[in-house]
């Protein structure tokens, strides 16, 4: 048998099977409509669709919760650390602690975390 000849039957073996699996698939597929609204987690009928457009203070929130993500993604390493560094690396943490709380102080005073 030749190189040529034995790679298209390892091809032929690779292929047959996804092909049959493909087939067996779309032979016994449920037919469905679109998904009715239907309660999710909690047991309430919803009050709008899932994909629905969100009111913009949301994207206050997401990033303030990205802040405070970040916050800890920078100060997990820095523990580690802290020893090695010396006071260096505490005064530059606060400093970036400070650059945070001024963030929410002023997200606050803007009024983006009141939901009235």
């Amino acid at each position: 048998m030749s190189g040529f000849t034995a790679a298209l039957c390892l091809l032929g073996v690779a292929v047959l099977p996804v092909a049959g699996v493909y087939g067996a698939a779309r032979a016994f597929r449920v037919p469905h409509g679109p998904l009715p609204a239907q309660p999710f987690g909690s047991g309430l009928e919803p009050a709008e669709h899932a994909v629905s457009r969100f009111h913009v203070r949301w994207y206050t929130v997401t990033m303030l919760f990205l802040a405070f993500d970040m916050e800890m993604v920078f100060m997990y390493p820095w523990t580690l650390v802290i020893s090695a560094m010396g006071p260096s690396a505490v005064i530059e943490m606060f400093v970036f602690l400070a650059v945070l709380l001024a963030g929410v102080v002023y997200a606050w005073r803007e009024g983006a975390l009141r939901w009235a």
